[in-house]
């Protein structure tokens, strides 16, 4: 049997593969479809401070080799996330990762600390990286304000720690490199990409906002480079790749680039049992390969010019 078990700083997981937010609705509209307990984490949907009703539809755009969307964090704010949905998150069987957003530092940190003293959470993953807010996007570019923030969320919230962090940027080292010196205990790359789809006969973009964040199989390759170029130059920093996955072939190249754990998000939408299908065909892969373990296998990627 391979050994699945991963551990990201202060967070342990009995298996390297969990769901992307917002792909995953509260986890209770998906236990129909997954066995909850054989992942190794659940990432609800993003919650903000106040209630938000997201943004004009239409929201979602399918285009060749993605999903555009621009939901603008539609959800029913953190109280009635305490409240409604945790009670139910606790029960599903593995480890559950809360997914934050604020309009400023102090809505972060307010949040955190209200979820950091509810028993059956395991992290609190800090959403700094929403294309489809601007507040989100303009904290998460300055690796200053980023590190502010983790510093301030670290300090008032005793969970393990997940700066998502936008590849939105000339270049994400620095903002890794932030977010690792204040105390995040894992990194998340990464979130998507801005995109637009346009409609040539009205002239028009196709999303009622406009633009949207590009998810799918056209972000793997940016995803993959991304995870590659933090690990190598940030080595220890644990890392959860995501952008893309939607196999376990697709998962082990994250691995071996660098991420520890990853999330398998737009690959929900087409197939609700993808992310536990890598969970079964990961184990087999590497028992295939003679590996007896996930760990060993990080950041093994070796470079072609070295």
């Amino acid at each position: 049997m391979v050994d699945l078990r991963v551990t990201l700083g202060r967070l342990s997981l009995q298996n390297p593969v969990l769901v992307a937010s917002g792909t995953f609705g509260y986890v209770r509209e998906m236990a129909g479809f997954v066995r909850l307990d054989r992942l190794g984490g659940v990432v609800p949907k993003t919650v903000t401070f106040r209630p938000r009703a997201g943004n004009p539809t239409p929201r979602t755009v399918e285009t060749a080799s993605g999903l555009l969307n621009a939901i603008g964090l539609d959800n029913d704010g953190v109280h009635h996330f305490r409240d409604h949905h945790l009670p139910y998150l606790r029960t599903v069987g593995t480890a559950v990762i809360a997914n934050i957003a604020g309009e400023d530092e102090d809505q972060f940190v307010e949040m955190a600390e209200m979820l950091g003293a509810e028993p059956g959470l395991a992290a609190v993953e800090l959403n700094i990286s929403c294309p489809n807010v601007s507040h989100g996007l303009d904290l998460g570019v300055d690796p200053v304000l980023v590190g502010r923030l983790v510093r301030r969320v670290r300090l008032a919230c005793p969970l393990p720690i997940i700066a998502k962090l936008t590849p939105n940027v000339t270049s994400i080292v620095p903002i890794a490199a932030a977010a690792a010196e204040a105390g995040a205990d894992a990194v998340c790359l990464i979130n998507t990409l801005r995109g637009m789809a346009v409609n040539w006969r009205t002239r028009r973009p196709i999303l009622a906002y406009d633009v949207g964040g590009l998810s799918g199989p056209a972000i793997k390759p940016v995803a993959l480079r991304i995870v590659w170029e933090v690990a190598r130059a940030l080595p220890g920093l644990p890392i959860i790749g995501v952008g893309g996955i939607a196999s376990a072939e697709d998962a082990l190249e994250f691995l071996v680039a660098g991420a520890s754990a990853v999330q398998i998000g737009t690959a929900t939408f087409y197939n609700p049992a993808a992310a536990e299908n890598v969970v079964d065909d990961l184990g087999r892969l590497l028992d295939e390969a003679g590996v007896a373990a996930v760990a060993p296998i990080v950041g093994t990627l070796r470079s072609n010019r070295s």
